[in-house]
């Protein structure tokens, strides 16, 4: 029997494996896709241990790997996601071959580009994604308009927007060129189309909407399509994962006998 400290909610447990994130996990559950030991659930309220088998969409889930985090730049007109009811492309169709299984950390709607952060680990997804991590999201956004300063600087004390409550909103201007602006914008919430939801508000259109960090990620000079792969000891100092185990000391070698200096003589 598996002790109590080995067992985990079934959704964390397939979060873990790469196979979806948390939430979807327990979508997965609900819609009659998982089994648990040969018997379909209809609740994620379940906990399960390391002997209990675990099949989704009848197949074994994929044997946990250590955490991994890629940069990739996502190009506009790609979907965040790993299928599109409509058939248009997403970026999991365009990664490299030899690339595992990997989910978005959050995403950028269709018509957005930059930075997404991929990873194998639905767990290390969800950690990152909730606002009380404290992870600044930056864009930078092209408007369509005259910029009030004013309002740019009320939005750091949030804004209500029909009915939604978005959290404070750092935005700068850069420049204008004639009825365009590009505004550099910093935000903790990410909420579902945020940035453009309240720059319309302000009667500002967006015309291009391109993030460029992701808490201390940054877009640099990736291309669009490209991808790298974050080294792993900057991963766990910044996400404060422990580190490798340390290898298992060897036993002392044993001293080789000394010779007698006297001989016989």
């Amino acid at each position: 029997m598996a002790k109590t400290a080995d067992k985990e909610r079934i959704a964390k447990r397939i979060a873990r494996a790469g196979l979806a994130s948390r939430r979807d996990a327990e979508r997965l559950i609900l819609f009659g896709r998982v089994k648990l030991n040969g018997e379909t659930l209809t609740t994620p309220a379940v906990t399960v241990g390391p002997d209990d088998v675990i099949l989704v969409d009848d197949k074994p889930l994929p044997d946990i790997q250590p955490p991994r985090l890629w940069r990739y730049h996502k190009a506009k007109s790609v979907m965040t996601t790993h299928r599109d009811p409509e058939g248009r492309p997403t970026l999991f169709d365009a990664l490299p071959p030899g690339m595992p299984r990997v989910i978005s950390v959050g995403r950028l709607d269709y018509n957005s580009e930059g930075l997404i952060l991929l990873t194998n680990d639905g767990g290390i997804a969800r950690k990152m994604e909730l606002p009380e991590t404290g992870w600044t999201r930056r864009y930078r956004v092209r408007v369509h308009g005259r910029v009030d300063p004013a309002r740019l600087a009320d939005l750091a004390k949030g804004v209500t927007v029909e009915g939604v409550r978005y959290g404070p909103i750092e935005a700068a201007l850069d420049r204008e060129q004639g009825t365009n602006a590009w505004l550099t914008l910093a935000l903790k919430e990410g909420k579902n189309r945020e940035v453009r939801r309240v720059m319309e508000y302000l009667g500002l259109p967006v015309t291009r909407l391109i993030r460029v960090a992701y808490g201390p990620f940054q877009l640099g000079q990736l291309q669009p399509g490209e991808i790298d792969e974050v080294p792993k000891k900057v991963m766990r100092d910044q996400l404060g994962l422990p580190g490798p185990k340390p290898a298992a000391d060897k036993p002392a070698a044993r001293p080789a006998p000394k010779r007698d200096a006297r001989r016989r003589r």
